[in-house]
């Protein structure tokens, strides 16, 4: 069973598989090329013999038409030519008449039969014909014999071995053979080098992420290889940056959470204590701390509220109850509700729509988005301030804007203001009984409408927030 994995585990492995593919490259081209040119080379060979021979052939034409010799009348000094041009061919020559027989035999074996062949037949036409005969390794030439009339008189026939090819073939196999165990050991060793090259620098890459798995380092080392590689392990080290930067961020919340929740607990703690730790107490004092214990719960009731709708929004799969909406009656309903916080604080609140508005909206939570804009305004404000509200879109959005003019955020703090339980001003922030979530709220619920929120600022001269939303809502899809 172990061997079986450890087949599978290298037959899976980057490295064999270069390996296999650099070996095949260099083995696959030679394996095709070889009988590509063996096959090319007798192809020549026996062309370039056939166009020699015809050629040869034609030289003699004029003297065995014109001596008599294809009428059958005898000559030796062209029977003796003949034989030794057949016998330097390690051949035969055949002298054939336009009535297909066989009038000269430089082997004297066949004089006077009649030869029936398509060859033959076509050249006494006029054409020049050749053939290979593979069984015999033979090429044979036919010409046409004419006259001074140009009258095809009959045929000159050339046979010629081709025995040398084969010769060559099996010489030049022995030295491809050759050729081809230098080029398969070259293969196997660069095969071999370039997968180990290869390979090396994600073995090491393996090695850093095991030792991050067992938290001997945080981050891949820097090394230098392969562009896409260093591409991977940068974008390794931006997910562990992350990963470490959510792992802090879950432990900060942890934190703050724990003291949030124990703060007003403390104080309802203390409260008690002093009821009880008291004798005949005043009826007007136990009132007051009765109200400040109701007060403290109302907190930590808020507080609970709050951490549950962020962790409603930020769970997984969250699904929004979209449906079209009226957003200036919806904001008309909020500042309604609203309206007596704002008078309390002497603040006045203005709403401009430019537009009517129906967009694609999950009401309850985008009322928690206009709420915690419009309460923050009006709480983190000066009294006799103004809160001005607008709202307008265009074909594809849909703009609110929450402008005030009260305290404002200091400058380093803009950036943290949507962070679970930053507070720009913490002890403004105790005072009014915010909980730090309310922000981070917003930012959530915008983020599942695929919207956005900017803040701009000033310390002293207040905040303008800027929301911008679609009008259609369109489901992201699953990664």
């Amino acid at each position: 069973m172990k061997n079986r994995s450890r087949f599978i585990s290298v037959h899976h492995s980057l490295k064999f598989k270069i390996a296999i593919i650099i070996l095949l490259i260099g083995i696959i081209p030679f394996m095709v090329c070889v009988p590509i040119s063996l096959r090319e080379y007798k192809s020549v060979a026996i062309r370039t013999d056939a166009t020699n021979l015809m050629a040869q052939a034609l030289q003699y034409n004029n003297q065995i038409v014109t001596s008599g010799y294809v009428s059958g009348e005898p000559n030796n000094m062209l029977d003796t030519e003949l034989k030794a041009v057949a016998d330097s061919n390690n051949g035969r020559i055949l002298v054939i008449n336009s009535s297909l027989k066989i009038v000269r035999d430089s082997f004297s074996a066949d004089i006077g039969k009649t030869v029936v062949w398509g060859n033959i037949i076509y050249t006494l036409q006029g054409e020049q014909k050749y053939y290979y005969d593979e069984p015999t390794k033979t090429i044979i030439v036919s010409v046409p014999l004419t006259n001074s009339d140009g009258e095809i008189v009959g045929a000159l026939v050339l046979n010629k071995s081709m025995d040398y090819i084969e010769q060559n073939i099996d010489i030049f196999l022995s030295y491809m053979l050759i050729a081809g165990v230098i080029i398969i050991v070259i293969s196997i060793l660069v095969s071999v080098f370039y997968s180990i090259r290869f390979s090396k620098p994600m073995a090491k890459m393996a090695d850093s992420l095991d030792g991050i798995i067992r938290e001997y380092t945080t981050e891949l080392p820097e090394q230098k290889s392969f562009t896409e590689l260093e591409n991977v392990a940068n974008k390794f080290n931006q997910v562990i940056q992350k990963l470490h930067s959510i792992d802090e961020s879950r432990e900060e919340f942890v934190s703050n959470v724990s003291h949030e929740l124990k703060t007003p607990l403390t104080s309802m703690k203390v409260l008690a204590d002093s009821l009880n730790g008291s004798e005949d107490v005043p009826i007007e004092m136990y009132k007051e701390f009765m109200v400040d214990i109701g007060d403290e719960i109302d907190r930590e009731t808020k507080i609970i509220n709050d951490l549950l709708s962020l962790v409603r929004m930020d769970k997984s799969g969250a699904q929004l109850n979209v449906s079209a909406v009226n957003i200036n009656e919806l904001i008309e309903h909020i500042l309604k509700r609203l309206k007596p916080i704002a008078e309390k604080a002497n603040i006045e609140v203005v709403f401009e729509s430019f537009r009517p508005v129906v967009a694609e909206v999950d009401e309850v939570k985008f009322t928690l988005v206009i709420t915690n804009l419009v309460e923050n305004a009006i709480k983190y404000n000066n009294e006799g301030g103004w809160v001005h509200i607008t709202l307008n879109s265009d074909h594809q959005f849909f703009f609110i804007k929450v402008e005030d003019n009260g305290l404002g955020i200091p400058e380093e703090s803009a950036p943290h203001i949507f962070e679970r339980f930053y507070r720009a001003d913490k002890s403004h922030s105790r005072e009014i009984g915010g909980t730090g979530l309310g922000l981070a709220i917003t930012k959530s619920a915008i983020a599942m409408h695929n919207g956005e929120i900017k803040v701009r600022s000033k310390l002293g001269e207040g905040s303008t927030f800027d929301v911008r939303v679609p009008l259609n809502y369109i489901e992201k899809e699953m990664q």
